[in-house]
C-alpha cells in the first residue's frame, strides 16, 4: 500500500475514533499531496512514495521550526499541538541514520576525497547529502561535518 493510500485510510480511521488532532493532521498532509501533484503535474490522483517522503520531510521541518518560534515567543499550548503533529507526521518517515553511522560516511567520504578545505565544506555538504539522500537529517550530517574539519 502507498503512503498516499495509507493517509486516506488514517482519515477514515480517525474520523470513526473522533481522534481531531490525527485527522487535523492527516488532512492537511493530504492537502499537501494534492498541492503536490498539481505543482508537479504528476498522472494520476496519487502521488509516488519518493515524493511523498519528501512532503512530509517538509511538513516535518515546518512544525520544528513552529515548535522552536512557538517556544521562543511563549506560546506553549501552541507548541503542544505541533508537537503532536510531528509525532504524527514522523511514522510516516523511514528511520534516519544515528550521529555515529553519519560519522563513519563522513570521515570515508574525507578519506577518499584526500583532504577537505574549509572553503569547500558546503560542497562537500552537498555530495555527502546527496548519498544520504533521505537516510540522514541535514543538520546532523552538517554537525559531523563541522566537528571533522577544523
Amino acid at each position: 500500500m502507498t503512503i498516499h493510500q495509507t493517509i486516506k485510510d488514517g482519515i477514515k480511521d480517525a474520523m470513526i475514533k473522533k481522534d481531531e488532532v490525527r485527522l487535523t493532521t492527516l488532512r492537511s498532509l493530504q492537502a499537501a499531496f494534492m498541492n503536490e501533484i498539481i505543482a508537479k503535474k504528476i498522472q494520476g490522483s496519487e502521488i509516488p512514495d519518493e515524493n511523498a517522503l519528501e512532503v512530509i520531510r517538509r511538513l516535518v521541518k515546518q512544525r520544528k521550526d513552529s515548535i522552536e518560534q512557538f517556544t521562543k515567543g511563549g506560546r506553549e499550548d501552541l507548541a503542544k499541538s505541533e508537537e503532536a503533529e510531528l509525532k504524527l507526521l514522523e511514522v510516516f518517515l523511514p528511520q534516519m541514520m544515528s550521529k555515529d553511522e553519519v560519522k563513519k560516511i563522513v570521515e570515508a567520504k574525507i578519506a577518499e576525497a584526500g583532504s577537505v578545505d574549509k572553503g569547500k565544506i558546503g560542497q562537500f555538504m552537498g555530495s555527502v547529502m546527496k548519498d544520504l539522500k533521505g537516510k540522514a537529517d541535514g543538520s546532523v550530517v552538517k554537525e559531523v561535518i563541522e566537528e571533522l574539519i577544523k
